[in-house]
């Protein structure tokens, strides 16, 4: 990969974290106009304060991101893609709770009627993007029978069951999409992140010729993502911490940025680590 494609796969990579920050610093803005103690209970709750923009905006932004970037396996892939499919679910469809800590009352006007208008627009649009994915996955089969493996199938099967079923709870129980969608969607999400984390370090930590350095950063970040929601989720269970939610997502969301720069920085010349496998193999 090499001249304009490296260019825009870097591009797309720093947008990624240009997001986490914008969406950081807005949360922040809207934090220093409150009492220091007034914080809502989730990031995802900051929807309903003058952050919402900026929040939906960048949600969607790394979705796409997400979905558009090619992992560096065929796993890595299929998490990235049910991780950005799932992005806009969250940010179009708010947290039931609006919390108590907001700088000056937002209206929200007819919260139902927003996630019925954007999720059937989300919805519309996805099915033809999932028939052209379809379409590339036979076309790649039929001009590169070796290159191709039933992964591929695999993938885009998992991003047919994660959409097809959000488009029928959409569709068979609207209130109940629009109570609960976001908490599923945002759950499931975080988790693909997670895996994609160790994926990558237990990948690294294996392969021979990588820095010893640069497989333990990555190894430190992955055993982080594990052990501190749970310690915090112990905490909470100690303590009845109000804050335990927002504490777990600004952690992982952190996390996430600094593996995200961590991968970036690694693979800011070849773009993809399978790349430098396949050119190790033809040398020998």
């Amino acid at each position: 990969m090499t001249g304009y494609p490296i260019k825009t796969y870097r591009y797309l990579r720093m947008a990624m974290v240009a997001m986490i920050v914008l969406l950081a610093v807005a949360v922040v803005i809207e934090w220093s106009k409150t009492e220091p103690h007034c914080l809502q209970t989730s990031i995802s709750a900051y929807y309903y304060t003058p952050v919402r923009a900026i929040f939906v905006g960048a949600l969607i932004t790394i979705g796409v991101c997400m979905v558009v970037l090619k992992g560096n396996t065929e796993t890595e892939d299929i998490l990235l893609n049910v991780a950005g499919i799932l992005a806009p679910g969250v940010a179009l469809v708010p947290t039931p709770r609006q919390g108590q800590c907001h700088s000056v009352p937002v209206v929200l006007g007819d919260a139902a009627a927003n996630v019925s208008n954007n999720m059937l627009a989300l919805f519309v649009v996805g099915v033809p993007c999932l028939l052209l994915a379809a379409v590339f996955i036979i076309r790649d089969r039929i001009s590169d029978p070796a290159g191709w493996t039933p992964v591929y199938v695999l993938g885009l099967g998992v991003a047919v069951l994660i959409f097809g079923g959000g488009l029928a709870w959409f569709l068979a129980d609207r209130s109940g999409f629009i109570g609960h969608a976001h908490y599923a969607a945002a759950i499931v999400m975080f988790l693909c992140i997670v895996v994609v984390v160790v994926v990558n370090a237990e990948q690294l930590r294996r392969k021979r010729g990588v820095p010893r350095a640069l497989a333990n950063r990555y190894s430190v970040i992955a055993v982080a993502m594990v052990a501190v929601p749970l310690l915090m989720v112990a905490w909470w269970k100690l303590f009845s911490w109000a804050h335990v939610v927002l504490g777990i997502e600004a952690t992982l969301i952190v996390l996430f940025a600094a593996f995200w720069i961590t991968q970036t920085t690694e693979l800011w010349n070849e773009g993809l680590r399978q790349q430098n496998v396949v050119r190790r193999a033809k040398s020998r």
